[in-house]
């Protein structure tokens, strides 16, 4: 076995491959996030420990909590005994995971003939980590984000809703900003402030910066035939955060960490609502209401 060092949105993890596995072959954005080695004076917050076997056993105990659908195909989310377990349907191959409580240790078992099987240890990883960072102030987001002049800005809303469009639109119109995630950025409270992080997960645009900035606005965007911002405030600043959120509703501790995170969030940062057209005054009516 191989250990790899990652640090996304400064958690530190690892990823054990069995030696004839490559993790700069297999997951190629996590190259910005690989370190030299395990950090001494750092706590390890969790270990993600990958094998290979032909099989893994059947939980006796499981019970199907969640279905839905990602880029990678079917996922089911059971909860077992010992915590939990996914199975990751793509085709004619299935990847199982299986983790603790917490996810702070879990154990995959991926078909090595998938030849998606990067991407698929990809996504299980996310899912992961997404759960593993509730319970340290930190929450993974489903959200476009940029940045400019120090500051990022994080756009939110349903699946088809055009996140992607409004950020591209900050960065043809508005001078000086980039891309920081397209698809799955990490925010994180430290000392007392609200900062956002690049990570390995971009969903369909290949942007894997490991950079972070203070957050200048988080914004839930709908589709409109009018551009209107709402600044929101206390519960209706949580209500326009909480959607999007990664977390296994259902279970309590994990619901109440990512409360407790939106919360504070919600108290520290700049929050809209915002009706949208796709076009440039869109861009022009959002920046200008958070950098007031």
């Amino acid at each position: 076995m191989t250990t790899y060092y990652y640090k996304v949105a400064g958690f530190l993890f690892s990823v054990c491959l069995p030696a004839d596995m490559d993790a700069e072959t297999l997951l190629p954005s996590f190259r910005p996030f690989r370190i030299a080695g395990q950090e001494e004076k750092e706590r390890q917050l969790f270990c993600f420990a990958v094998l290979m076997p032909d099989e893994m056993p059947e939980e006796e105990q499981k019970r199907l909590l969640e279905e839905t659908d990602n880029d990678m195909g079917h996922l089911n989310l059971f909860v077992t005994a010992g915590g939990y377990e996914v199975e990751l349907t793509g085709g004619s191959c299935t990847h199982r995971m299986v983790a603790n409580a917490d996810f702070s240790s879990l154990k995959a078992c991926l078909q090595r003939e998938d030849r998606n099987v990067g991407q698929a240890l990809s996504s299980l990883l996310r899912i992961a980590f997404a759960q593993s960072i509730l319970g340290h102030d930190a929450v993974s987001i489903h959200a476009a984000a940029v940045y400019r002049g120090g500051e990022a800005y994080l756009f939110m809303g349903t699946s088809g809703t055009g996140k992607s469009t409004h950020a591209s639109l900050w960065i043809k119109h508005i001078p000086g900003t980039e891309l920081l995630n397209d698809d799955n950025p990490t925010v994180r409270i430290v000392g007392g402030k609200a900062y956002a992080y690049g990570t390995p997960w971009s969903g369909k645009t290949a942007c894997y910066k490991n950079l972070s900035f203070p957050i200048g606005g988080m914004v839930r965007l709908s589709q409109a035939p009018v551009n209107s911002f709402c600044r929101k405030e206390g519960a209706e600043a949580f209500i326009a955060l909480y959607p999007g959120c990664s977390v296994i509703a259902e279970d309590k501790r994990l619901r109440n960490c990512l409360y407790d995170t939106l919360a504070r969030l919600a108290g520290m940062v700049k929050v809209g609502t915002m009706d949208c057209l796709p076009d440039r005054e869109a861009a022009i009516v959002c920046y200008q209401a958070l950098i007031k």
